[in-house]
């Protein structure tokens, strides 16, 4: 049933008591990965220390990056301003796949065979990689067919089809899913997979140097400062999400960011598969044991969009049975052109690399990322790395829209502003947080900074 709920405060995080016959406690802002997870702690950087590779950011792409360094005998030293994985990574549908939207259509059309063929290699050996590791890791791992549709237009659903068979990957035509939603055609990839990332980062984190509450303010002269210490290292890897360092690599215009939001219902039906629509603003499907997941209300952050709403509105209709059991959302960093920018942060910084704008495909991409990286550091050739090269063209629709909205953010009179760039802040009645337009900095009522790349506090 969705009823009206009351809120009560437990630990920092709202609990909603919904009444429909019985008690329903319902977890506001706080994942079913997060609930079901215990991550490990560790200290905070309190003196000066050197290293190989400094990995700035503890997410997903951050673990991964190191994880995959030490395998291969580099020291490496891990800095997170905050606790590890508590940031996106907390939040994702935990899907793991090579079929990222209908994007081999594009990737043939725009960039060709060689550059297409790169990036489904790349995400083909994520997939398996993910599956080696997840092999000796309790991280409820799944084998799923992942399958992409279109409402309306079946002519896509066929070139995308044409294009994987192009490049050699097996996928196959649908006509139907077993979700309430009609559908022109979908495209199924078989053999893909699901998992609670949490659960799998615990583990890859064990062993690893890591440094909680040590937020990086600066890297000059080959050493990062934070506020109790400094690491001093020959190469860095920016793993924060969105880069937090402006002064190279274009960043604020080759990124935007998207929010989306996600359902998980109790007593939901099992569908056996990875569901998501094509359209950037579609919504997609999973299950997670009992429950089942539903993403989508997407908009740009600081913009207005479906949110909460739109999958409440759904779930009601075609869910009428099921209860709310967590209610979380999320935040995704898209880039111009819909390949993540993965390598060299700018050609002015030699030794200082960058994985960001995944396009709401973190897991498959930041498995790819720690690879592709991985090779870098080590001095190894990579044949998929000329695809993600964040030095490719930014001649694309996408730029002259970051563009205007910059402007139009710095020139916009307000009190409120962003500390990243001086953008005009909107405010965000759904989920009461002041949010960027330009860049997609967060921050919380009271001025607390929620999301990158701003940097700190709003001032008040």
């Amino acid at each position: 049933m969705f009823l009206q709920a009351i809120c009560v405060r437990q630990n920092g995080v709202c609990v909603f008591f919904t009444f429909a016959g019985k008690l329903n406690a319902v977890m506001y802002m706080l994942s079913v990965w997060s609930a079901n997870s215990e991550l490990p702690s560790f200290p905070q950087l309190s003196n000066d220390k050197k290293t190989d590779v400094l990995i700035v950011g503890g997410g997903i792409t951050g673990l991964l990056c190191a994880y995959m360094l030490k395998t291969h005998g580099v020291d490496c030293v891990v800095l997170e301003a905050d606790r590890i994985c508590r940031g996106v990574t907390q939040n994702t549908t935990a899907k793991i796949t090579v079929q990222h939207g209908f994007i081999y259509d594009k990737l043939l059309k725009r960039c060709g065979t060689e550059k297409a063929q790169m990036y489904l290699c790349a995400n083909e050996r994520a997939l398996q990689r993910y599956r080696e590791l997840c092999g000796n890791i309790a991280c409820d791992f799944e084998t799923k067919d992942n399958i992409v549709y279109t409402k309306q237009n079946r002519r896509k659903t066929e070139a995308e089809l044409r294009a994987l068979e192009t490049l050699g990957a097996k996928a196959e035509f649908s006509e139907t899913i077993p979700v309430p939603i009609e559908i022109a055609g979908a495209v199924r990839v078989p053999n893909q997979a699901q998992f609670n990332p949490l659960k799998f980062l615990a583990e890859i984190a064990k062993g690893l140097e890591i440094y909680e509450q040590s937020k990086v303010f600066e890297i000059r002269d080959n050493r990062a400062f934070t506020a109790h210490g400094t690491v001093q290292a020959k190469q860095f890897i920016v793993a924060t999400h969105f880069p937090i360092f402006n002064k190279h690599g274009g960043y604020f215009l080759k990124l935007y960011q998207e929010r989306s939001y996600a359902l998980a219902l109790e007593n939901g039906p099992k569908i056996n598969g990875m569901y998501v629509d094509e359209a950037p603003k579609g919504m997609s499907f999973r299950n997670y044991g009992d429950l089942l997941l539903i993403g989508g209300g997407d908009h740009r952050t600081g913009k207005i969009g479906g949110n909460y709403g739109e999958l409440r509105s759904f779930a009601k209709v075609h869910y009428p049975a099921c209860a709310e059991a967590y209610v979380w959302a999320t935040q995704d960093c898209m880039s111009l052109d819909g390949v993540p920018y993965i390598g060299q942060y700018s050609k002015a910084l030699p030794n200082v690399y960058v994985a960001t704008g995944f396009n709401k495909w973190g897991m498959t991409s930041s498995m790819a990322a720690a690879e592709l990286l991985r090779d870098r550091i080590v001095g190894k050739e990579n044949d998929c790395a000329a695809v993600f090269s964040p030095s490719r063209s930014m001649l694309t629709v996408q730029l002259a829209v970051n563009g205007s909205t910059f402007l139009t953010g710095v020139l916009t009179p307000t009190k409120k502003r962003c500390p990243h760039l001086g953008c005009t802040l909107k405010w965000n009645p759904t989920e009461h947080t002041w949010d960027c337009p330009c860049h997609g900095s967060r921050f919380a009522e009271d001025g607390k900074l929620i999301e990158n790349p701003a940097t700190d506090d709003l001032k008040k």
